[in-house]
C-alpha cells in the first residue's frame, strides 16, 4: 500500500505529464529538423540541376553560333575564312553582296573564302557611279550576308550573319586601281528572309548623297 500523500501523488502525475509533453516537443523538433534537411537537400539538388541545365543551354547556344575570322593572303586578293570555335567545321557558305554591285551570290563548298575577283568590277563601277575616287585612304567596307552550313558537336547548324569586308583600292601605273582585301568584321545576325534587304540598306546608307546641281 502506498504511503504517498495526495499532494505527492499530484506532483508525481504532474512530472509525468511534463515528461510526456517534453517528449512530444522533442519529437516535433526532430520531425522539423528532418523536414528542413530534406528541403535543403532538395533545394541544393534542384539548384545544381538548374545550373547544369543552364550551362548546357549556353554551351549549345555557343556551338550553334558561328563567328568567323579572316586571313588575307599576301596579295590581298583572297580572304580565307575559319570559325573561331575550334570544335566547328564549315561545310558550305553562300556570300550575298549588295545588289547595287550587280554581283550574284557566290556559293563555296569546303574551301571557305572570299575572293576580290568576285566583286571588284562591280565595286569599282558602283564607286564611279557615285563619283567616288578610284583610290582610297585607309580601309573602306562592303557589307555582305554570309550563310554558313557548319558542324558543331556532331550536329549540322545554319548561321546567317552580316559582315563588313574591309578593303582598299590601291593605284597602279597600268590598269587603274587594284582591290586589296584587308579583313572581315561582324555586324550582326540576320534571317534568310531579311539578309539581302539589310545588306542593301547598309550599303545605300553609306553612299554619299548625290551632288546638287549648280546654277551657272
Amino acid at each position: 500500500m502506498s504511503n504517498d500523500t495526495p499532494s505527492e501523488k499530484a506532483e508525481a502525475a504532474a512530472i509525468r505529464r511534463r515528461w510526456i509533453t517534453l517528449g512530444e516537443v522533442l519529437a516535433v523538433v526532430a520531425a522539423l529538423i528532418s523536414a528542413l534537411t530534406l528541403w535543403n537537400s532538395y533545394t541544393e539538388r534542384s539548384h545544381a540541376e538548374a545550373e547544369k541545365a543552364g550551362a548546357a543551354k549556353q554551351a549549345s547556344a555557343r556551338a550553334a553560333t558561328l563567328l568567323l575570322k579572316a586571313e588575307p593572303n599576301k596579295d590581298g586578293d583572297r580572304l580565307s575564312l575559319e570559325p573561331i570555335g575550334a570544335d566547328q567545321s564549315i561545310q558550305s557558305q553562300v556570300i550575298a553582296f549588295p545588289a547595287a554591285l550587280g554581283v550574284t551570290h557566290v556559293d563555296t563548298t569546303g574551301d571557305a573564302r572570299i575572293e576580290a575577283d568576285w566583286f571588284e568590277d562591280g565595286l569599282k563601277k558602283s564607286r564611279r557611279n557615285a563619283r567616288r575616287k578610284d583610290e582610297t585612304v585607309g580601309d573602306e567596307q562592303v557589307p555582305v550576308a554570309v550563310t554558313s552550313q557548319f558542324i558543331a558537336d556532331g550536329t549540322m547548324h545554319t548561321d546567317v550573319a552580316l559582315y563588313d569586308i574591309g578593303y582598299a583600292l590601291e593605284g597602279r601605273l597600268i590598269g587603274g586601281s587594284r582591290l586589296r582585301l584587308r579583313g572581315l568584321s561582324r555586324i550582326g545576325r540576320a534571317t534568310p528572309e531579311t539578309a539581302q534587304a539589310r545588306v542593301d540598306a547598309i550599303w545605300n546608307k553609306r553612299q554619299p548623297a548625290p551632288a546638287e546641281p549648280t546654277n551657272d
